[in-house]
């Protein structure tokens, strides 16, 4: 049980969040956003008073807005006095919302807030009032460097919390470690006893406005069949780019705008620790293109002034999003025979995603190549959808251009437009 509430924010604390949220636009909620956020917050409260373990698991696609809602969540519920914690597999996002904090509340208090999703391992149960997980899809088995620590991270959180929220897309699962499922959520939260409701958000607020964007990329990727073949209609602009140059040029422009615009690549190209500091040398390279990975150097990647010179990764843009991505699709997905197939040996040595998918060959080749298929398509569907007005392509496979190509050139009115 919660002692009462032990552990409180300061007040200093409550005010800085409140003035992060207020006034940002960023961080607006809409319609079904807001419906959700109510009664999620509702739930928490009950939890405070009963002090009856509850798990919340809200399902939405990308652009659906469940960053928006967990980081209000975070934000109404600190107010409120509860001890919360907004956590994440992946860093990105916490450093980012971080950063919006710093420079208005002591750095220590403001990191206490955003917590890795290894942190629960050793707390004690009920510990804190409200944990909200983003991007839960993201989680892991083990915990720590060597994977050693710990039982499970869903396990560990539900244990660690009153309240437990879960945003989460099962089709996000980039990396061979992800578990985050809503079965996997269930399993633990029966085994902890705790109350379980589940949500979705089905209206998409990216793109535009419309899910007719991502249905095209699934299929498009051949992740599953939908009804949209093509784009027409669609309020949302899409370019093919017959050299990566084209790509740099469109973004360093659109981003001059509002610093919302951003390179993102297929980690199918090294990041050599020795260069991680040099934005002189170019880890991506192509023809007479070059470019680096997003540098080391304590920034975060995607409100940074100079990022948008660099190209940013999976597990930069994870959980984030911009107004124009230009994305550069490597050797790890082409074109071939009338389909799109993927090839896991293409991918970076220093790609930690696909670890053990080589033992996993020698086992069994057709589960570690379905397993791989997933990741790969999964990967290059997030890349492609973090953008909220529009997204620039290059394929490193020719193949793969022209099969684009003709996609979006099967109707005549879709929205590829030249950009000045």
């Amino acid at each position: 049980m919660i002692d009462h509430g032990k552990i409180h924010p300061s007040k200093s604390l409550q005010n800085a969040i409140a003035s992060m949220i207020e006034g940002n636009e960023e961080f607006v909620m809409i319609d079904e956003q807001r419906v959700v956020y109510e009664e999620i917050i509702k739930l928490s409260r009950k939890c405070q008073e009963d002090y009856k373990k509850r798990t919340v698991i809200c399902k939405g696609g990308p652009g659906t807005g469940k960053s928006v809602i967990a980081v209000r969540l975070l934000a109404e519920l600190t107010q409120e006095g509860q001890f919360v914690q907004y956590v994440s597999k992946n860093s990105a996002p916490r450093q980012v919302y971080a950063a919006k904090l710093k420079g208005t509340i002591k750095k220590s208090s403001v990191d206490n807030m955003f917590k890795g999703s290894g942190m629960y391992t050793e707390v004690g149960n009920n510990v804190i009032n409200t944990l909200i997980v983003d991007e839960a899809h993201r989680l892991n088995e083990k915990s720590g460097m060597f994977r050693n620590m710990g039982e499970n991270q869903i396990k560990e959180i539900i244990h660690a919390s009153c309240c437990s929220v879960f945003f989460i897309d099962e089709s996000q699962r980039v990396t061979m470690d992800d578990i985050g499922s809503i079965e996997e959520i269930r399993r633990w939260a029966e085994t902890e006893g705790s109350e379980i409701t589940e949500m979705e958000l089905l209206s998409q607020f990216r793109c535009n406005g419309s899910n007719g964007y991502l249905a095209w990329v699934d299929d498009l990727l051949e992740i599953r069949e939908t009804a949209n073949y093509n784009l027409e209609g669609l309020d949302y602009e899409v370019r093919l780019c017959d050299d990566p140059e084209d790509v740099r040029s469109i973004i360093i422009e659109k981003n001059k705008a509002s610093n919302r615009a951003r390179i993102l690549a297929g980690y199918c190209w090294n990041w050599p620790k020795e260069n991680r500091r040099n934005s002189e040398y170019h880890d991506i390279q192509i023809g007479d293109f070059g470019i680096s990975w997003n540098l080391d150097d304590g920034q975060a990647f995607a409100i940074s002034d100079s990022s948008v010179n660099e190209a940013g990764c999976i597990h930069t843009t994870q959980g984030l999003e911009f107004d124009y991505v230009g994305v550069i699709i490597g050797d790890d997905i082409r074109y071939e025979n009338g389909h799109v197939v993927t090839d896991f040996t293409k991918r970076a040595r220093t790609d930690q995603s696909l670890k053990g998918i080589k033992k996993m060959y020698k086992s069994d080749p057709e589960k570690a190549l379905e397993r791989a298929d997933e990741i790969i398509k999964n990967t290059y569907r997030t890349l492609m959808t973090r953008g909220m007005k529009g997204c620039y392509i290059y394929c490193t496979d020719p193949g793969l251009r022209e099969y684009i190509r003709n996609r979006l050139d099967a109707v005549p009115n879709v929205q590829i437009r030249e950009t000045k």
